[in-house]
């Protein structure tokens, strides 16, 4: 599935009730999320519980694009030649650099 065709899925589904709660209620919501996959990274013990901890979080942040008017096929472009700060692949930025940027 392209990333587009996936946030068309999250839009049919969500994108009433999400718009309808709003951009930082939203947000909210999306931070819980990160906050569980956060749980099941450090305990590692389920691979499908962290799975779906991976599809929710990747699903509230298609939402919070939709809201926002964001195409994520379009912004992942950002990536389609490496690293946006070195151009390389695999990055080859100084560690100490890629903090401060």
């Amino acid at each position: 599935m392209k990333i587009s065709e996936f946030q068309k899925i999250i839009e049919d589904i969500y994108l009433e009730k999400d718009s309808n709660r709003g951009l930082l209620g939203t947000f909210a919501w999306f931070v819980e999320e990160v906050g569980e996959l956060s749980r099941e990274l450090r305990s590692q013990d389920n691979k499908k519980r962290l799975q779906d901890e991976f599809a929710d979080v990747f699903a509230w942040l298609s939402t919070l694009a939709s809201i926002s008017g964001i195409d994520l096929e379009t912004a992942v472009g950002k990536y389609s030649n490496g690293c946006p700060k070195c151009h390389k692949t695999p990055c080859a930025c100084n560690e100490d650099r890629r903090k401060t940027v």
